[in-house]
């Protein structure tokens, strides 16, 4: 496991497009998953520490997004071969046990990952209703431990300023997390 931090954001990087089968056997576009105020694009995995600490408070905050009009989209990328809890079956079952609120996407050929510059597990991508990056943060502080009740929401906080203004924080912690397992 080697711990990873996601760059700095690269501000009005529009969004790449992309087509995935989801764990509901349906395919996804970038329209698809898109809402009138934004999208948030998420890059997990099944078999990571630093993803399974954050992941009942990731299900929680997509939905006060998705109440906010934030589309959300989670995406797998590592190659299940070497890590086998992150193949498709296990990605049908991750997502049935937890009730994701959102399509969980599986991207077999890594194209995607590569496309949006993604680097670790988790990685997330807030965009604003053009499709432009106004967010490469981190959800909170939780790091390989979940972060203490009441922490701040950094993720949502920084996505309710990009409705209200179009524009993400100036100064964003960067997410953590495990590699991306290429191919």
């Amino acid at each position: 496991m080697a711990l990873l931090k996601t760059p700095v954001c690269d501000f009005n990087k529009m969004a790449p497009d992309f087509r995935l089968l989801g764990v509901d056997g349906k395919y996804y576009s970038l329209a698809d998953c898109s809402m009138q105020n934004g999208l948030l694009v998420m890059f997990i995995c099944n078999h990571c520490p630093y993803v399974k600490a954050i992941l009942r408070r990731l299900i929680e905050d997509t939905r006060t997004l998705q109440l906010a009009k934030i589309g959300c989209v989670a995406i797998c990328s590592n190659d299940p071969t070497d890590y086998p809890e992150d193949s498709y079956p296990n990605m049908k079952r991750i997502a049935s046990e937890m009730q994701f609120p959102f399509p969980y996407l599986v991207d077999e050929s890594q194209e995607v990952a590569k496309a949006y510059g993604a680097v670790c597990t988790p990685d997330f991508f807030g965009y604003n209703s053009n499709l432009k990056l106004q967010y490469r943060g981190r959800l909170d502080e939780s790091g390989i431990k979940t972060a203490p009740v009441g922490s701040k929401r950094e993720l949502v906080e920084a996505m309710q300023m990009v409705i209200a203004t179009g524009k993400g924080p100036k100064d964003q912690i960067p997410s953590q997390g495990c590699s991306i397992k290429w191919k």
